[in-house]
């Protein structure tokens, strides 16, 4: 396996128009490829705006099964390209039964894996339980022919448990397909709390695991669907950062295809000068099974 690994995130806006989003993406997979990229990495749900807003049953008909008709495309499309896809979807397994789900695609367009989202938030504006089932795939990182992927989605972005069981099963990198941004309402100083806590969050994973994190977010205003809240504006700024959280790429608040190198070399590195996972006191961490310790 080569010691470097090109990679690309796709951060885009998006239109209303499932089409017209597939299309961008094929686009900007084609633009990344032809520039290098052997791994990319799309945004969360990148097919359709973030409908998670409201709480709708009509909305469930944009599920798709997987295999389906996205993964069919970007399957075909890997194949010619010779890059490994990581797409997003909302799929559709069984009437009643959907989850937010990440797909790996590998370089001959085989579906490799999928992972199914396990923290499933439900906040102002992100109503995921109405519409997600939690995840039963478990952490476990999908074989491709660019490396073990670690595959997480959005929320689970939050949880050092999640990177840690992925980087314990023998994950290369992380990655992180995500939907977040911000309430216009909240003023400056609180926006800027809330993107450094998100930045901050998943270069600590690659820090504490001694891993590359790739974190792949959408970008521009969506308005909420039912016109009752003032929508949000996703704030972009998908980053690569290297195993000691040194950020290697970010992008700001624009649509961009975001290109970078990974030294495979650094993770090795790294983890014998820092090493946490031999340092671990596995005898003593029983407890974390507790939703809390009273």
């Amino acid at each position: 396996m080569n010691t470097t690994l090109d990679v690309a995130l796709i951060q885009n806006s998006c239109d209303d128009d499932a089409r017209v989003n597939l299309a961008a993406q094929v686009a900007r997979i084609r633009e990344a490829a032809n520039d290098g990229a052997r791994l990319v990495l799309l945004q969360e749900l990148h097919n359709h705006r973030y409908f998670c807003q409201v709480e709708d049953p009509a909305l469930f008909d944009l599920a798709e099964p997987v295999p389906g008709p996205t993964t069919e495309a970007l399957a075909a499309l890997a194949a010619e390209l010779g890059v490994v896809i990581v797409a997003s979807l909302f799929e559709r397994r069984a009437a009643g039964l959907y989850h937010n789900t990440a797909v790996v695609l590998d370089s001959d367009g085989r579906l490799a894996g999928r992972y199914r989202k396990m923290h499933i938030p439900d906040d102002p504006g992100y109503h995921e339980k109405f519409y997600f089932t939690p995840g039963d795939t478990g952490f476990a990182p999908v074989d491709t022919a660019v490396g073990r992927l670690g595959v997480l989605v959005c929320w689970d972005q939050w949880y050092p448990e999640a990177a840690r069981l992925m980087t314990l099963a023998g994950a290369d990198l992380l990655l992180y397909p995500t939907a977040i941004g911000w309430d216009d309402q909240d003023d400056r100083d609180e926006q800027q709390r809330q993107l450094d806590a998100w930045r901050t969050s998943q270069r600590a994973h690659a820090i504490a695991n001694g891993l590359p994190v790739l974190s792949c977010n959408r970008c521009g205003t969506e308005p909420d669907p039912a016109g009752h809240g003032p929508g949000i504006r996703f704030w972009g700024h998908s980053f690569v950062c290297g195993p000691q959280g040194e950020i290697l790429a970010e992008a700001d608040e624009h649509p961009r295809v975001l290109h970078t190198r990974i030294d495979r070399r650094r993770s090795e590195q790294v983890r014998r000068i820092w090493p946490f996972l031999r340092d671990r006191r596995i005898d003593e961490y029983a407890p974390l099974l507790n939703r809390y310790n009273d």
